[in-house]
């Protein structure tokens, strides 16, 4: 079966929501996010998605079925957590739109699939917003942890390929429940730059002076 992208926005996000709760909950169990979540409450976070004018879910089909989704905001319409170490430099929101997750099923990886999401992702931004740069941030992991699979590596070439860069220093601290959890605990997470307009990336970016 041959794989199709779409662009959600809106209310045509609504009736893709149930599948898109499930892949995330699928996904992010895995290695590096370790996250045991439900579909009620991933229901209730992509709503943020619903409710921004310039939100978009790229979503990846194979057939009828939900295989992939990738998704992006602008990053004023993001979650308080994120938004901070831009909010504490003083940095205008308007001149950033967030990509959030990319998620994807194992059997359809390698296949030029992240490679999509992250473009259409910028287009989208590009099209709709006058953002500058495009963000992200991805958790922190210690080599030594336990439940790091044999042979595991980042994905920070990937993510260089597409034109992003680590921000040393500004982090964000998110909170979720890993398996075999009863309880929230937080995570350290760092974030990437990409110009996409071509300006130079903020000075207050570049320093560490200000991280959390």
């Amino acid at each position: 079966m041959r794989v199709t992208i779409e662009t959600l926005t809106g209310e045509h996000i609504v009736p893709v929501l149930p599948d898109l709760a499930r892949l995330r909950i699928a996904v992010f169990r895995e290695w590096p996010y370790l996250y045991d979540g439900d579909v009620a409450y991933e229901e209730r976070y992509l709503q943020f998605y619903v409710r921004s004018p310039g939100a978009a879910i790229i979503v990846a089909r194979d057939g009828g079925t939900v295989i992939g989704a990738a998704t992006c905001l602008p990053l004023r319409d993001e979650q308080a957590p994120i938004r901070a170490p831009f909010e504490a430099r003083g940095l205008d929101l308007d001149d950033f739109f967030y990509f959030g997750e990319s998620v994807l099923l194992g059997a359809y990886r390698g296949q030029g699939l992240g490679v999509r999401f992250f473009a259409e992702r910028e287009h989208h931004a590009l099209a709709t917003s006058p953002a500058r740069f495009a963000t992200f941030c991805s958790v922190r992991r210690p080599d030594d942890h336990p439940a790091r699979p044999p042979g595991a590596t980042t994905l920070h070439g990937f993510w260089a390929r597409r034109g992003f860069r680590p921000l040393p220093g500004v982090t964000c601290v998110l909170d979720w429940k890993e398996p075999g959890q009863t309880d929230e605990t937080p995570h350290l997470l760092d974030f990437f730059i990409k110009p996409i307009r071509g300006a130079p990336i903020p000075a207050s970016l570049e320093t560490q002076e200000h991280a959390p």
